[in-house]
């Protein structure tokens, strides 16, 4: 049994053999998507976020531990992400799939992960604000929302930023707007209604266990 926001006692690193093999599968698929990636200089800067995340939630772990489902979590996010940088956004096999599948007008694939980031980042979240700043339930859920709805803006804010400085000649490929002025709009909007569900769900799971 993996641990739960509402497990007291957590499993230390050293110990905790769930973690450790997930950060290996993690560690295999970041190392495979850095083969030959379609565009070398987009993915390093996709791969920014997961550098930084990696060294913040590493030291984070040692004073301040989470439950292995939000390490679950965190996990597939960074997962999704990790495929989006190997390809691009806009040219994932998956969101060509999806179009084809479903005759839709654009890979749709950044529109997912920002969808799954509030959906899956919610939970985490919410755990670190119960366990590590006195929030109560309510109070750490819609903390929990507005930072999720906030991240997700400030994201489209310095990918912006970085793309305009870094290569604005790679800005189109690094944004993956497709040809869509309200990207920005529609991916901050999607994470919200992901951030949104996630918490719904974790109260109606949370409900049947309180129940039982």
């Amino acid at each position: 049994m993996i641990t739960t926001a509402s497990d007291d006692i957590l499993i230390p690193w050293p110990r905790n053999r769930f973690l450790q093999g997930l950060t290996a599968l993690f560690a295999s698929v970041w190392l495979a998507g850095a083969i030959a990636p379609l565009y070398r200089f987009d993915w390093f800067l996709e791969n920014l976020l997961v550098f930084i995340t990696a060294a913040v939630l590493a030291g984070f772990h040692r004073t301040r531990p989470l439950s292995d489902l939000s390490w679950l979590l965190i996990a597939l996010f960074l997962t999704l992400h990790t495929v989006g940088a190997h390809y691009t956004y806009a040219e994932t096999p998956p969101g060509f799939w999806l179009r084809d599948a479903l005759s839709l007008d654009r890979n749709h694939y950044d529109r997912i992960v920002h969808f799954t980031f509030g959906l899956l980042i919610v939970y985490p979240a919410r755990e670190m604000l119960l366990r590590f700043a006195g929030a109560g339930r309510r109070l750490g859920g819609f903390a929990a929302f507005t930072i999720i709805a906030t991240a997700s803006a400030v994201y489209e804010i310095i990918e912006w930023i970085v793309a305009a400085i870094v290569s604005p000649q790679a800005a189109l490929a690094y944004l993956g707007t497709q040809g869509d002025v309200f990207d920005a709009q529609k991916d901050s909007a999607l994470a919200i209604a992901g951030a949104a569900i996630g918490l719904a769900l974790h109260a109606r799971f949370a409900g049947r266990n309180k129940a039982k």
